[in-house]
């Protein structure tokens, strides 16, 4: 094996999806070398345990388990894990609020791309760190999301969500307000988190704030009026935004 290339397995239980992946590797990322394929939780123990991936391509259903159950029997090998999926839209929140990277089915040859420049970046960084953004991953699938993975500059930071006050929009950025007057800079969108949160007690409330409802002290009214939160920050709520507030505060806080 070339000593530059970095090797990759395959675990996928459809032999067409392996083979379509595997050739688009082949096409589009020169530098990662796939060594095995597996289709099912034995194989791909024993063949992450006999080859040594530095990257897993790895589908979470499978015969005879889940993805899961072979990144916890093979935790002591030090390799990244690009998950593969089927289209499934609370999946893919998860898998937006852990930080994981995944791939939905059928594969598009430039998310293969970005997915492996993420992971490439990540490497170069020495940020390769599965094991707390799995955990919240399987958290938030289980429908009790209390944390969110947020890339920074510097890396990722844990987040628990009851710490987000507002996400503030700055261009292409999202700047988080948190507790104890700490922020952080992400580089996506406020529609990004928008998605992500908006059943999680967060409502948009204008083009540049998303707000956390727990943190309402007092609305006042206007054309779209503007919220007192307990940090003492004033949130103007624009007109289009204003009715969607209103019904969402009530599911949160009792009223007459």
């Amino acid at each position: 094996m070339n000593n530059n290339l970095i090797p990759a397995i395959i675990v996928d239980d459809e032999q067409k999806s392996l083979d379509t992946l595997k050739n688009l590797i082949g096409k589009y990322c020169e530098d990662i070398q796939v060594i095995g394929t597996a289709k099912n939780v034995k194989e791909a123990i024993s063949t992450i345990q006999n080859t040594d991936p530095k990257l897993v391509f790895l589908d979470i259903s499978l015969p005879d388990g889940d993805g899961f159950e072979v990144l916890e029997k093979t935790k002591t090998k030090k390799y990244e894990v690009i998950f593969t999926t089927a289209y499934n839209q609370y999946a893919v929140k998860a898998f937006e609020m852990s930080a994981l990277h995944y791939l939905l089915k059928p594969i598009d040859d430039n998310d293969l791309i970005s997915a492996v420049e993420r992971y490439k970046k990540l490497r170069e960084q020495g940020e390769i760190t599965n094991t707390e953004r799995i955990d919240i991953f399987k958290e938030i699938i289980k429908k009790r999301p209390e944390r969110i993975i947020l890339p920074t500059m510097e890396g990722f930071s844990v987040i628990n969500i009851d710490e987000i006050i507002r996400c503030e929009a700055d261009n292409n950025y999202t700047l988080f307000h948190l507790t104890n007057n700490r922020k952080i800079l992400v580089s996506k969108t406020l529609s990004n988190f928008e998605k992500m949160l908006s059943d999680l007690n967060f409502c948009r409330v204008h083009s540049k704030h998303l707000v956390n409802l727990n943190f309402v002290k007092q609305y006042v009214k206007g054309r779209g009026g503007y919220l007192m939160l307990t940090d003492g920050t004033h949130i103007n709520v624009s007109e289009a935004k204003k009715s969607e507030f209103i019904k969402k505060l009530k599911n949160v806080a009792r009223a007459l």
